[in-house]
């Protein structure tokens, strides 16, 4: 036998003794059998200069990197919808009912991990990426390339990308803290430290873990179930967890819910909940999404960890409405894998309820990874004391006004906490995106320059810029060149952008496709309001309230007086498309996908970013990928860019 041959041969047995071992935790090598193999295909790799796409010397980690690289996710990546009790679960049972007669459920474990993204062509792992903000995240191949469990190759050879999580488990963690010079705090932390780090020699260490769950693009493969793409996962030799079932009723979700809470403390990973899926995938498409999760999918919480610790201070801090809202200052304390030190009490009413003291020990509950909650009084001491309700504002000093158990400053033009916090709020991305201006930089603006309102932005000079510390007459061109960009904007960032309680991106959005214009939505009557889909009492009181305020209304004059042009919701040029939905995939050969969109938006139409049964037509470029593959699949015509101009369009 050559070399080669016998290298080919070391591989494969690794591989299997690999896989019995980590995956199927049964294994059949001891150690120094192992170990001897594996040498003997270290000694040839070197000797021949030859390392195969799948050996597994690759998994001990490459050089460091000096810095990762942002990746734009193929498909993007949503958040999970959560309910707390069985009521919100039942609800949710209810509501798939409307879509799909007699529907199962998949029940699955929460894992809590790190979400990695792991991508395979022609049958080899080329990437893996974190999940970022959902729509971007870090590429971390060689980190991921570390563990075992993580397929090097997979029998399936079209394009696929999956969905999982990166997990220490509890043995592996016991494992390294015995020998570790910096023990870690919990797994989540030791494969979040493990999977961000630079070096993949020092990721290699932690011996992690990956678990998938979802199939994202499956290039030539279709799915009816979610079972069938759980099995899918399995025969392609990824770890899935010891855990999957189907259900049709509430009373057995809930049933098995209750076994997965039970014996979670035994287990060797981390979870913090269980996940429940439409089983049935193909109305999926149907039913749709949020701006952030699934419709068709809740993740059910368990109840969050809690612990007690000293409550020291109460500080109270203005937001952009001028809501004033104490926050607790605590000892620090462990609490779910961090460091604890503040906590949100809400308002008067709720510490009056909670019974809770300065200098006292409280009871706090983190869920979700968002700022703790105080729970309420754990023990009361002789030197406790009374928190007192302010009776002016923290920042300016203007006497506070009570709405209710809210407290507010009415001083909307002057106190500078909140006037920053709405700055902030109107810069961002998500509403008109003045790329450049940090927090920092709007307080330097408010500080040296008197910056007070939305449209103060808008009549910045570069004399007055390049006079500030940092400002170079670089700097202050791409400022203003920013400045002038954000003054056309979409309806729905504008609506998103003045700052309206609760009103929300997706709920912007959902305005600005209803009334179309500002000055209809602007005029719209409490009735009007909660007609749209979504939106209910409070918002629509909220978007009332903000239109009888004259500051606002001033503030928006003053906007469109220093040259803010919204752009309206387009009104269809004519009704061709009237009642067509199109899906693009692939590259057009003369149009970009947005500047088609806009033509099929003003012909009447609307595009989708999925396949379903309600696709009028699918319009496809060069390098179509998955969406294709299901149009054939579920029979819907298919346009190349030529076909639908002469189809539809007066256009040459």
């Amino acid at each position: 036998m050559d070399k080669l041959e016998r290298m080919k041969e070391l591989v494969d047995v690794i591989l299997m003794h690999n896989r019995n071992y980590y995956e199927l935790d049964n294994p059949t090598i001891s150690d120094k059998e192992y170990d001897k193999l594996y040498d003997e295909l270290v000694d040839l790799e070197k000797e021949t200069g030859v390392v195969l796409s799948n050996s597994p010397t690759q998994r001990v980690g490459g050089d460091v990197l000096d810095k990762f690289v942002k990746k734009k996710h193929a498909v993007r990546l949503y958040s999970m919808g959560k309910v707390r009790s069985f009521d919100e679960l039942r609800t949710f049972f209810s509501d798939m009912k409307k879509y799909v007669k007699n529907p199962t459920f998949a029940v699955e474990y929460k894992f809590d991990g790190l979400t990695i993204v792991t991508e395979y062509v022609d049958g080899k792992y080329v990437s893996a990426t974190t999940r970022g903000n959902g729509e971007i995240g870090e590429d971390v191949t060689e980190q991921v390339r570390t563990i075992k469990s993580v397929p090097l190759e997979i029998p399936f050879k079209g394009r696929l990308i999956l969905q999982g999580e990166g997990m220490m488990t509890n043995s592996s963690f016991r494992r390294y803290n015995r020998t570790a010079e910096e023990p870690l705090k919990n797994p989540r932390n030791g494969v979040a430290g493990a999977i961000r780090n630079l070096d993949p020699k020092e990721t290699a260490k932690r011996q992690l873990d990956y678990f998938c769950y979802a199939v994202l693009l499956s290039e030539g493969k279709t799915f009816k179930t979610q079972e069938e793409m759980h099995e899918f996962i399995k025969e392609n030799g990824f770890k899935t967890g010891d855990f999957f079932k189907v259900v049709k009723t509430e009373a057995e979700a809930e049933d098995i819910i209750g076994q997965i809470d039970a014996q979670k403390s035994n287990l060797d990973v981390m979870i913090d909940g269980a996940v429940v899926k439409l089983n049935e995938i193909a109305p999926r498409e149907e039913i749709g999404y949020t701006n952030k999760f699934p419709k068709w999918a809740r993740a059910y919480k368990f109840e969050a960890e809690e612990v007690s610790t000293m409550l020291n201070d109460v500080i109270w801090q203005v937001g952009r409405s001028g809501k004033v809202s104490p926050t607790a200052i605590l000892e620090p304390v462990e609490l779910a894998g961090a460091t604890i030190s503040r906590a949100t009490l809400n308002n008067i009413e709720d510490i009056r309820k909670k019974n809770v003291f300065l200098k006292s020990r409280v009871f706090i509950r983190r869920s979700n990874e968002v700022i703790p909650e105080v729970l309420g009084l754990a023990e009361k001491y002789d030197n406790s004391e009374v928190i007192e309700e302010p009776k002016v504002c923290p920042c300016c000093k203007t006497p506070l006004v009570k709405k209710g158990p809210l407290i507010f400053c009415p001083n909307h033009d002057n106190c500078k906490e909140q006037i920053v916090a709405r700055l902030v709020h109107f810069v961002e991305r998500e509403a008109f995106n003045i790329e450049g201006l940090s927090e920092k930089t709007i307080i330097q603006f408010y500080d040296d320059l008197g910056l007070r309102h939305y449209s103060d932005l808008y009549k910045l000079t570069k004399e007055q810029l390049v006079g500030l510390e940092k400002f170079k007459d670089k700097k202050a061109e791409n400022m203003l060149k920013s400045l002038e960009k954000s003054k056309h904007i979409e309806l729905f960032r504008f609506i998103y952008g003045i700052g309206i309680s609760e009103v929300g991106i997706k709920t912007a959005k959902d305005l600005a496709k209803t009334f179309k214009t500002f000055e209809n939505f602007k005029n719209a009557s409490f009735e009007d309001l909660v007609a749209v889909e979504d939106i209910g009492d409070i918002i629509a009181g909220n978007i009332v309230e903000f239109f009888k305020d004259e500051n606002n209304l001033n503030e928006i004059e003053r906007l469109f007086g220093v040259g803010v042009v919204i752009l309206e919701e387009s009104v269809p040029k004519s009704d061709r498309l009237s009642g067509m939905i199109f899906v693009l995939t692939g590259t057009l050969p003369n149009y970009s996908r947005s500047d088609m969109t806009k033509i099929i938006e003003e012909n009447g139409g609307r595009t989708a970013s999925s396949v379903s049964k309600n696709t009028t037509y699918v319009l496809a470029g060069e390098e179509a990928g998955s969406k294709l593959d299901k149009a054939k699949s579920l029979g819907i015509p298919i346009l190349s860019e030529s076909e639908f101009v002469s189809k539809f369009l007066d256009i040459e």
